[in-house]
């Protein structure tokens, strides 16, 4: 089964806005001959399969990424801008400019349609339009022109479409779009569902003890649930953060002055017109946050807070995905088996912790390339070089790779079961951890080198339970701390644990 779209992989940006025409090409402009009879079909067009596409997201897990497609593909990103010029187009129209009057009802239900149901063959017909202006933005202008076609009222309007706009107001506005529907839309939603399923463990294990290990050595011990809980509280923090970021949005043109826009009306607002258009919501404006100050183009500021929320969340991850791993390899969770699935090629008794460990690394391939954006997007040559437009066509690439890692963490956390037996044994067999309460209680009670005598008695030794009990029956301290003393064990001593994990 082909692969729509060229999905995660070819993730929209300005591919060739300011580079001209390409040798021997002449001037582009728009005329009839530009408009497509046709789309070219799927074969023609290269679809990839499965088995044909070079990265993994569009080949092995594209049915993974599917809900991302729609926002962060080369699809998804003109469909945004097409959004962008409509909605500017009939903002116009209202302005009160007396070259262009309002538009009739029938052509605005009309160009909201355009956005609407905007289709991949319309998307197709776009890319061929740009195989003769080799500029994307100018092919869009010139694909929404021909749509105009035998309706006099927009006919007559057409010059209005990208009035003023340089390429980069399209394209950061659209950006911005793209991230507004892939973080509210999939990623945050993928990662809800992670921290639910993480604070419902939590809950459901807040009472089951569990040996701690700091430094890879006993220690004290705590729950599994609290344990959870500490990921869960985290997380929820890290996810207000992403939630929290304003996605910004300039139209004020070539360096950001509206000269053009001054150079025909210079009475008029544009700065508040532009405002207007930006912050009113969808459908009828943008519902972004206004960027006043810029060079050609928005200075991505808050595209390097959006991806450090991401990468910061990313790490939390890694850290989960790393101590579940090791908790497998304990003994204390058991996985689920699913028929038919092989651990080993050679070792049939393996059921390996694979989904922590595709997470784990689909993490960090979602970090290396957030990072690389939020370092590199703010950073541009006077007022403005095209380095960012590479750049920003991998922004699905990066959020593809972590909601592939949240999807995993998903599988991972709905196949475990807790292995009691295996917890409770690790507990037994470590009653060195109660020389902590022993020698705290030793100095409640002024006794002299507590902490002293129980190093002696258990550090890098074999503690039994009779020999600590011999220990605090020898003591010099209230018969009644003796008795408290005596009646605990490793599998009691959690403190606050099961409170602190029913609290998340």
């Amino acid at each position: 089964m082909g692969v729509p779209g060229r999905a995660i992989l070819a993730s929209g940006s300005a591919a060739r806005a300011g580079l001209g025409d390409p040798p021997g090409a002449g001037p582009a402009f728009y005329n009839p001959g530009m408009r497509p009879t046709s789309a070219p079909s799927a074969a023609a067009s290269g679809s990839l399969t499965p088995v044909s596409a070079l990265s993994p997201l569009d080949g092995r897990y594209a049915g993974k990424l599917a809900p991302l497609r729609p926002f962060m593909s080369e699809q998804g990103y003109m469909h945004r801008r097409v959004q962008v010029e409509i909605a500017w187009f009939i903002a116009l129209s209202d302005a009160g400019f007396n070259e262009f009057q309002p538009l009739s009802p029938g052509a605005r239900t009309y160009l909201m349609g355009l956005v609407k149901n905007f289709s991949e063959a319309d998307a197709m017909a776009i890319k061929e339009i740009e195989k003769t202006t080799n500029h994307d933005v100018k092919a869009v202008e010139y694909w929404i022109k021909s749509k105009f076609d035998a309706r006099p009222e927009l006919e007559k309007a057409a010059e209005f479409v990208h009035f003023a706009c340089t390429s980069e107001d399209i394209n950061n506005t659209s950006h911005a779009l793209q991230l507004k529907g892939g973080r509210d839309a999939v990623l945050l939603p993928a990662l809800d569902q992670v921290i639910a399923r993480l604070r419902e463990m939590a809950h459901q294990f807040a009472d089951v003890p569990m040996l701690s290990r700091t430094h890879g050595q006993t220690a004290s011990p705590t729950t599994v649930g609290k344990e959870l809980g500490n990921v869960v509280v985290r997380l929820a923090g890290a996810r207000e953060r992403i939630a929290a970021v304003k996605l910004m949005g300039k139209m004020n043109g070539a360096v950001g002055n509206y000269n053009a826009h001054l150079s025909a009306w210079p009475d008029f607002d544009w700065e508040a017109f532009s405002r207007k258009v930006i912050e009113t919501p969808e459908p009828l404006g943008l519902g972004l946050t206004f960027q006043p100050y810029s060079i050609q183009i928005e200075p991505h500021d808050y595209m390097a807070e959006l991806f450090d929320a991401i990468a910061r969340t990313n790490t939390i991850l890694i850290d989960l995905s790393r101590d579940i791993w090791g908790y497998v390899s304990l003994g204390y969770f058991k996985q689920r088996l699913k028929a038919g699935e092989i651990g080993s090629s050679t070792m049939p008794h393996k059921v390996n912790p694979i989904d922590f460990e595709n997470a784990e690394g689909n993490l960090g391939l979602a970090n290396a390339v957030l990072k690389h954006l939020s370092e590199k997007l703010p950073i541009s040559r006077w007022q403005r070089d095209l380095t960012d437009s590479t750049v920003l066509r991998n922004m699905g690439v990066g959020l593809g790779y972590a909601v592939l890692a949240y999807s995993s963490l998903m599988t991972g956390l709905n196949k475990l079961e807790l292995n009691e037996e295996a917890l409770a044994a690790d507990l037994d067999a470590a009653w060195e951890v109660l020389a902590e309460p022993i020698q705290t209680v030793m100095r409640r009670f002024g006794v002299q080198g507590a902490y002293e005598k129980l190093k002696e008695v258990t550090r890098g030794k074999t503690v039994t339970a009779e020999a600590l009990h011999t220990l605090i029956r020898s003591l010099e301290i209230p018969q009644a701390e003796k008795d408290r003393l005596l009646a605990m064990t490793p599998a009691s001593y959690v403190g606050k644990a099961a409170e602190l994990a029913r609290r998340t």
